[in-house]
C-alpha cells in the first residue's frame, strides 16, 4: 500500500467511525444533553479499538492473535498521527474567509467589552498555568516548565490547537505535552457545557438573567432538541457562487491560497529573524512557529482582497464552514484515536492540577470580571467568552443561545466580531503558538511576568473603558439593528 492509499484509508476509517458515533449519539440522550460532537465520540471509539485498549485486553486474556494489536491497522494509526498537523492549517485558514471584515473602529464599537473580557481570561490562563508550573508541577511532579502553557493551549485553543502543536512539543522534548493538552481540551469541552448550564440556571434563579418565559433548564431542553452541538456562524448557502466548476473545488482553492499566503509570510518572517536577532546563536522564536496561525493571517488578507471583488464572485461562507468542519472532525478523531494513555497516566497528577486550576480560573473570571467589564447583559454575553475559554467557540455560542435565545443582548454579533481581535493572538493565534519557544528561550518567570502585565492591563482597561452602566442592563444600540 503506497502513502496515498494509506492516507485515503485513514480518512475513510475516521469517516466511518464518525458515522457509527453519530448513530450512537442519536440513541444515547446523555451524549446529546452534553452536546458532545460525534467526532469526539468517534475519537474515543478509535482509542478503544486501538492497541492501547482493545489490543491490551485481548493480549491479557489470550484472545485472537489478529486483535492483539487492536482492530485498527497500524498504517491507519500512523496516518492519523500525521493528519492533525496538516489539517489544522485548513481550519485556521478558513476562520475568516467569507466573513465580512469591517473597519477596526466598528469592531471595537460593538465588541470592545468582549475583547477585553476574552483577553483577560486568556492571559489569566497563562498566569495560572505558569504559576502552577513553578509552584506545583515542576517541584512536586517533575514536569517540564512548558506545561505552564497547557491550560491556554488545551482550554482556549481546543483540540485543533493542541493537536496542531504536537510537533512543537516534540521538538522541545516534551512530546507528552500534546497528549496532556488534548486531555485538557476534552475535559474543558465536557465541563464547559456542564458548568455553563449550571451557571445559566444559577443566573436565572438569582435574577441576573431574564429567563424570557422559561427557566434555564427549559431553555436547555429546547436547545438540546434543536441539536445545537453543530452551532456556529454558518450562513445559508449563497447561490451567487455560480461557475462552471463545482463551488466546493473553488472554495478548497481559496483555503489553499490562504495557506500559501501564510506559508510565504512565515518563511519571510523566519528569514528576517535569521538575518537579524536570530543569527549567530541569537534568540530564535519564529523558526519554531507552526504554519497554522500564519494561515489564519493569510485568510484575513485573502478576504480583504476578495471584498474588493463584485458580489457575484464572493465566497460562500456555508461551503467554507463545511470544509473547515470536516477538517476539524478528522483532526479530533485522529488526535483522540492516537492519544497516549501512558503519557496521560504518567502525568495524571499534573493533569488534575492543571484542569482544576484552569476551570477555577475560568469560572471565577466569568463571575467576577464579566459584570465589571461588560456594561450591558454581562452574564448573557460573558457566557460566550466562558464557553470559548473552555475549549470550543461553539460552546460559547451554545451557552449564549441558551441564556439569550432571542439575542436581545446583541451578544452573538459582538462575540463574532471579537474573534477578529482575539484569535490572531491567543486561542490558537500567534502567542499561543509562540508560548512554548518563549518559555524555553527565556524561562517561565519572564513569560509569567509578561502575561501577568497583560492580564492586569486588560482587566483595568476593560473596567475603566467599559464597566457597568449605573442604570443597569439596557438593550445596546447595535442589538436593535440585528
Amino acid at each position: 500500500m503506497n502513502a496515498v492509499e494509506e492516507v485515503l484509508g485513514a480518512v475513510m476509517a475516521a469517516a466511518l467511525l464518525i458515522v457509527v458515533a453519530a448513530a450512537i449519539r442519536a440513541r444515547v440522550e446523555w451524549f446529546r444533553r452534553l452536546f458532545l460532537p460525534a467526532s469526539l465520540i468517534a475519537g474515543f471509539l478509535a482509542l478503544v479499538l486501538g492497541p492501547q485498549v482493545l489490543g491490551r485486553l485481548v493480549g491479557a486474556v489470550d484472545g485472537p492473535a489478529a486483535l492483539t494489536d487492536g482492530a485498527i491497522p497500524q498504517s491507519v494509526l500512523d496516518a492519523w498521527a500525521a493528519l492533525p498537523g496538516v489539517l489544522i492549517s485548513v481550519v485556521f485558514a478558513a476562520l475568516f474567509i467569507g466573513k465580512e471584515i469591517p473597519r477596526p473602529g466598528r469592531i471595537w464599537e460593538i465588541a470592545g467589552p468582549q475583547v477585553a473580557l476574552g483577553q483577560s481570561i486568556a492571559w489569566g490562563q497563562y498566569v495560572v498555568g505558569i504559576g502552577l508550573g513553578l509552584l506545583v508541577l515542576s517541584p512536586v511532579f517533575g514536569v517540564d516548565p512548558i506545561a505552564g502553557a497547557l491550560i491556554e493551549i488545551g482550554f482556549e485553543g481546543g483540540h485543533g490547537t493542541a493537536a496542531g502543536l504536537a510537533g512543537t512539543f516534540e521538538e522541545f522534548g516534551f512530546a507528552e505535552g500534546a497528549d496532556l493538552a488534548l486531555a485538557l481540551a476534552t475535559i474543558g469541552l465536557v465541563s464547559g457545557v456542564v458548568l455553563g448550564t449550571v451557571l445559566v440556571n444559577w443566573a436565572v434563579r438569582t435574577g441576573r438573567i431574564d429567563p424570557e418565559g422559561g427557566s434555564g433548564a427549559d431553555q436547555l431542553r429546547r436547545s438540546s432538541d434543536d441539536d445545537l452541538d453543530d452551532l456556529d456562524d454558518r450562513e445559508p448557502t449563497d447561490d451567487s457562487v455560480q461557475t462552471a466548476t463545482d463551488p466546493m473545488s473553488i472554495h478548497l482553492g481559496y483555503i489553499a491560497l490562504a495557506i500559501g499566503i501564510g506559508w510565504l509570510l512565515l518563511r519571510g518572517l523566519q528569514w528576517f529573524e535569521g538575518a537579524t536577532w536570530g543569527g549567530d546563536d541569537g534568540v530564535e522564536l519564529l523558526v519554531h512557529l507552526p504554519l497554522f496561525p500564519m494561515a489564519m493571517i493569510g485568510g484575513v488578507l485573502l478576504q480583504l482582497l476578495l471584498d474588493r471583488i463584485p458580489r457575484e464572485r464572493r465566497v460562500d461562507r456555508h461551503l467554507v464552514n463545511r470544509i473547515s468542519g470536516t477538517a476539524l472532525d478528522l483532526i479530533i478523531v485522529a488526535a483522540i484515536g492516537t492519544l497516549s494513555l501512558e503519557a496521560i497516566g504518567g502525568n495524571a497528577g499534573a493533569l488534575a492540577v492543571l484542569a482544576i486550576g484552569g476551570i477555577a480560573w475560568n469560572v471565577g473570571a466569568f463571575l467576577l470580571l464579566a459584570p465589571r467589564i461588560v456594561p450591558t447583559y454581562p452574564y448573557e454575553r460573558g457566557l460566550g467568552d466562558f464557553g470559548q475559554s473552555m475549549g470550543m467557540t461553539v460552546t460559547g455560542l451554545l451557552l449564549m443561545r441558551i441564556a439569550d435565545p432571542s439575542n436581545r443582548s446583541g451578544g452573538i454579533e459582538a462575540f463574532g466580531y471579537k474573534q477578529l481581535l482575539f484569535e490572531p493572538v491567543v486561542g490558537g493565534g500567534l502567542f499561543t503558538a509562540a508560548s512554548i519557544p518563549l518559555i524555553v528561550q527565556f524561562g517561565p518567570v519572564p513569560v509569567l511576568v509578561l502575561t501577568s502585565v497583560l492580564l492586569i492591563f486588560w482587566i483595568l482597561f476593560g473596567m475603566w473603558r467599559f464597566g457597568p452602566e449605573p442604570s443597569g442592563p439596557t438593550r445596546p444600540p447595535e442589538a436593535a439593528d440585528s
